[in-house]
């Protein structure tokens, strides 16, 4: 009789194991119930799985949170998971959808820093971005200069590229991928340059790609006009570039660059009469600008003026640089510009 009993009591209690770990495997294989096709999972840091599993119960995702949230636990899969966003679709299992999220792949987005925008621009461009953390003004100003030198202006020191990133990131962590992109690709160019380039130093040459940069969209044009920078600056002539006489007027600057500006000597971006290259760079230049600086063209142009279709007439005389002028500056057409067109965002 008593063997009987304790025979009994055995198979209920296995009976019992078993029908849990048939529940708990069901629980573990359903099937996620989204609504819709997909949606867009945010995991704030620090929250811990059972946090996440609760709310998809609460929101009618799945059922049996506790239960899910022990055999992960088990499995180690609760310490793997990470913050941030994550997609997850409605064919899931409840297994896979815990797996997901402890494989950290997160959902990326794209923000593209254009070449030739000032860092102001770029700043502002990806401070408008809903999914990057604007950091206040007053601090992200410290953060740049601790990464360059207080002595030395920020502009100019972040490449221009498309950026990938995740929700949560913030505009500075893009920044600083952007400003380290550009010391190294410097640094690269700068160890083997030519000997011949009348730069004294990297920064020299941030400076003179920034002008390039602003000076045509044409790619064909860069080495061109870096030539012509290169050689004016070996003869000792002003640059005489309105970029440059532009980016000093700042705010002021009302689209219409007037004689009196090209004049102004209280301009130290003026280089139509300061010497040399202006104190700092005018925008953020792009690889190829950058390229184009330490591989200018070999040509004897000292001169260049803009057609009007985005290209430019290259002369190696004065004499034909006038002839140039009067040909496409004096006659100018309703559609004239000096550069191809930028999309808004560029200019």
């Amino acid at each position: 009789m008593i063997f009987r009993r304790f025979l009994l009591a055995t198979t209920l209690v296995l009976t019992s194991l078993s029908g849990g770990v048939v529940y708990v495997t069901t629980l573990w294989h359903q099937t996620l119930s989204l609504g819709e096709a997909s949606r867009l999972l945010t995991i704030e840091s620090g929250e811990s799985l059972n946090q996440v599993l609760r709310r998809a119960e609460d929101q009618g995702w799945l059922s049996g949170a506790g239960w899910i949230g022990r055999l992960a636990q088990w499995q180690g899969l609760d310490d793997k998971m990470q913050a941030g966003e994550f997609r997850i679709r409605d064919d899931m299992s409840v297994e896979s959808f815990i797996r997901h999220l402890a494989t950290g792949q997160v959902v990326q987005y794209q923000i593209t820093i254009p070449e030739g925008v000032t860092l102001r621009t770029a700043i502002a461009l990806l401070q408008q971005h809903p999914k990057l953390i604007a950091t206040p003004f007053e601090e992200l100003s410290a953060v740049l200069s601790s990464w360059i030198s207080p002595s030395l202006s920020p502009e100019g020191w972040f490449l221009p590229e498309t950026w990938s990133f995740s929700a949560g990131d913030t505009d500075a962590d893009i920044l600083k991928r952007a400003h380290v992109a550009m010391e190294q690709l410097l640094l690269n160019l700068w160890g083997s340059r030519a000997s011949t380039l009348p730069l004294a130093s990297a920064y020299e040459a941030l400076i003179l790609a920034s002008i390039v940069e602003r000076e045509t969209a044409a790619p064909s044009e860069r080495s061109q006009i870096a030539g012509v920078f290169m050689r004016r600056l070996s003869k000792g002539m002003r640059l005489q570039t309105d970029p440059t006489v532009i980016y000093g007027l700042g705010e002021s600057y009302d689209g219409n660059l007037r004689r009196t500006h090209l004049r102004d000597s209280g301009n130290s971006y003026n280089t139509y009469v300061i010497k040399g290259l202006p104190p700092t760079p005018i925008a953020l230049p792009g690889e190829a600008a950058l390229r184009a600086v330490f591989n200018p063209d070999d040509s004897n142009a000292l001169y260049f003026v803009a057609k009007g279709d985005g290209t430019h007439a290259f002369s190696e005389s004065l004499e034909e640089h006038e002839e140039n002028v009067r040909r496409y500056q004096l006659a100018r057409r309703a559609d004239y510009r000096s550069t191809p067109e930028r999309s808004t965002q560029e200019r």
